[in-house]
């Protein structure tokens, strides 16, 4: 079973018409996309937009051969023009199959969100699922899907879409998972291309023909990942946005709670909110044990509180006992946390304050602070695949 994508594109397109936001403006050639529309081995189109004839034209196919147009969602603005031969679009109620002549069988699948989702079984037995824009399915359950050869989604706009699959065993290693309906939320070009590969996910053009089923290299998720920023710099989310397309991911705070800190009180509130409902939360920094143990992703949060938690056990503020045992405890400390994490079979993203190109602190025992959060950071780096540095709210790939 074939598919072309007509378009790849949010149902305004890429660039949206008359916007003047960056990323539309660079929105350009290969990175120029029309509203999503898939046709299927010739015979079956799903969703109608403007000019789909001629985008199957450019694409080197012809509409003569669709037999069954359907639509997934509703369309805004006036009513889309049916091309000369085209049968009539309609959609298929919620949980029915439709079965084409061509030996195609096509089954509705309910979203939680206006639209129709579609389950797509060639004449070849291979399996396809194509979801509306910023639509998930609803009522899965875990073991009732078979594992499709082919995802297409909104992955950008509906990440908890793809965590879903994921969770019931519809989405699988072998599984192409595949990015539609692209909107301007994401810079074209290589910002979303990184994005997408931290979901075991890819973007081709608007007119690509994929074959379902076909083995294709996409990057593997990386199992470590650290995040360093400096304060504010958008480390956390974009450490949260790497496992947004993942179930069950276990959020480790490291900062435990503050009584009366109302500031404090108010970042912890941020976090919680951004965070899926899906996600479990633990307080701790006892870090190696989780990693030792088998489990969903996990993400920290943070190892400059995992450290100065370390130093306060170790009385590293103190310089007799820093002399006197703190640092070789501490060096102790960083080495099995080090260890733990290069043994783990876990998914791991780590976020860690990137310090030390300021002012230099004032005391002592911040230099000492500083300089261990720079070994720490080091360290912990040199055992992950993938290391990131966030400047601005912008990811810099250091390693990966």
């Amino acid at each position: 079973m074939d598919v072309t994508l007509l378009g790849t594109g949010a149902p305004a397109g890429l660039p949206r018409p008359d916007c003047p936001c960056a990323a539309c403006a660079t929105a350009l050639g290969a990175d120029a996309r029309a509203a999503t529309a898939l046709l299927v081995d010739g015979a079956l189109l799903l969703d109608l937009t403007p000019g789909a004839a001629f985008a199957a034209a450019r694409a080197g196919h012809s509409l003569g051969g669709v037999g069954q147009v359907l639509l997934s969602h509703p369309h805004d603005g006036p009513a889309v023009e049916v091309p000369a031969g085209l049968p009539q679009p309609g959609r298929v109620p919620d949980g029915r199959e439709l079965t084409l002549l061509t030996g195609h069988r096509v089954r509705a699948v309910a979203l939680d969100a206006p639209g129709t989702g579609y389950a797509v079984t060639g004449p070849d037995g291979r399996r396809l699922l194509y979801l509306p824009p910023g639509g998930a399915p609803a009522g899965l359950e875990e073991g009732s899907a078979e594992t499709y050869d082919m995802v297409l989604s909104d992955v950008v706009g509906r990440p908890d879409a793809l965590a879903k699959l994921r969770a019931v065993g519809a989405v699988g290693p072998t599984t192409d998972v595949v990015a539609v309906h692209l909107d301007h939320d994401v810079p074209p070009g290589p910002e979303l291309l990184r994005r997408l590969a931290a979901a075991g996910a890819r973007a081709v053009p608007d007119g690509t023909t994929l074959a379902v089923g076909a083995y294709e290299d996409v990057p593997d998720v990386p199992r470590r990942t650290l995040v360093l920023g400096g304060a504010r710099s958008g480390k956390s989310v974009e450490a949260e946005r790497r496992l947004a397309t993942f179930p069950g991911v276990l959020y480790v705070a490291t900062g435990g709670t503050r009584g009366g800190d109302t500031e404090w009180a108010a970042r912890v509130a941020a976090h919680r909110e951004r965070r899926p409902g899906s996600w479990r939360t633990t307080e701790t920094c006892d870090l190696v044990p989780l990693l030792a143990q088998d489990g969903p992703p996990l993400l920290v949060d943070c190892l400059s509180l995992w450290l100065t938690d370390a130093m306060d056990s170790v009385r590293a503020w103190d310089d007799a006992e820093w002399a006197g045992g703190g640092e070789r405890a501490l060096r102790e400390r960083v080495t099995a946390l080090t260890d733990a994490l290069r043994a783990t079979r876990r998914t791991v993203v780590a976020v860690s304050n990137e310090v030390g190109s300021g002012i230099v602190p004032a005391t002592a025992s911040g230099r000492r602070y500083r300089d261990e959060l720079g070994r720490l950071n080091a360290a912990f780096a040199a055992e992950c695949e993938h290391v990131l540095l966030v400047v601005a709210g912008q990811a810099v790939v250091l390693r990966g």
